[in-house]
């Protein structure tokens, strides 16, 4: 889809047209509002200053969509195939690898009571795992900032991809 298009959809089609880049409405319903954009640009620039109104509640909401690192989405839904695609890193690992993924996951959800979030997209599994095992240190308020930094470079990524 290309910006022109976007910029034409009725609202309610617009928000469904980017529902799959975070699954937070609020954020859905504010890009899409914000219509028209003059430019790609200004479009990812409203969309990221929209990202920083962004709260652990968000982050909750977002992550009900996100599969564990390691695990294969399921569904037919485009956010499904995109966490496939962005994980396929982790499809490729040799077992050792997938094993200490699932140990850090567990680990990091025993710690935080939450599915870790990382970018995975351009990241090898031993860097997700390298990753992962950094995060594991954090406290709560820092471990909850970068979750959310994590996910608007998903959101902004899958955005460009989007109106590309």
């Amino acid at each position: 889809m290309n910006l022109a298009t976007f910029n034409a959809l009725p609202a309610s089609a617009a928000q469904a047209a980017i529902a799959h880049c975070v699954a937070i409405p609020r954020w859905q319903q504010a890009l899409a509002a914000a219509r028209p954009f003059a430019s790609l640009a200004a479009l990812l620039a409203e969309a990221e200053r929209l990202t920083q109104a962004w709260s652990r509640d968000d982050l909750e909401q977002a992550l009900l969509a996100h599969p564990r690192i390691g695990e294969r989405a399921s569904g037919a839904e485009k956010e499904a195939a995109l966490s496939r695609q962005e994980q396929s890193a982790m499809g490729d690992a040799d077992a050792a690898l997938k094993q200490a993924m699932r140990a850090g996951n567990q680990a990091y959800e025993a710690r935080f009571g939450r599915v870790f979030l990382i970018r995975a997209s351009g990241r090898s599994g031993e860097e997700m795992l390298a990753q992962l095992q950094r995060r594991l240190t954090h406290d709560e308020p820092t471990e909850t900032r970068e979750a959310l930094q994590q996910l608007r470079e998903i959101t902004l990524l899958r955005l460009k991809e989007r109106l590309l």
